[in-house]
């Protein structure tokens, strides 16, 4: 298993340093989608640095709406804790009371046909 994460990240490693080298080349960045002539807010950065940011935004956005979908399974998961909890400790409590004798017993036979 350890072998083949290793293989997979050397792959993924070199198909992104290929990336890097064939998109050198310098593109303009415009973040004013109304004015493309002269926008507010424009930057000039290689190829490759636009396509590694728009693709490390997009593990960011994935990763935080599987922790919003997850919320559910969580909150789920802790209540289930706590019952389970409350289980084991009445099951504790009958336990020792069994061991100690104290529990509710029957009425003996006796006592009950008169």
């Amino acid at each position: 298993m350890r072998f083949l994460k290793a293989l997979v990240l050397i792959v993924l490693a070199v198909a992104l340093v290929a990336v890097a080298v064939a998109n050198r080349q310098v593109v303009l960045v415009s973040l004013d989608p109304f004015n493309s002539v002269a926008p507010a807010v424009a930057f000039q950065i290689p190829l490759y640095w636009a396509l590694f940011a728009v693709l490390a935004l997009g593990v960011v956005i994935g990763s935080v709406g599987m922790w919003f979908r997850g919320l559910s399974d969580r909150r789920s998961l802790r209540r289930e804790r706590r019952e389970a909890g409350h289980w084991r400790r009445e099951a504790e409590r009958n336990r020792a009371r069994a061991e100690a004798g104290t529990g509710p017993a029957l009425p003996s036979p006796a006592s009950r046909a008169g």
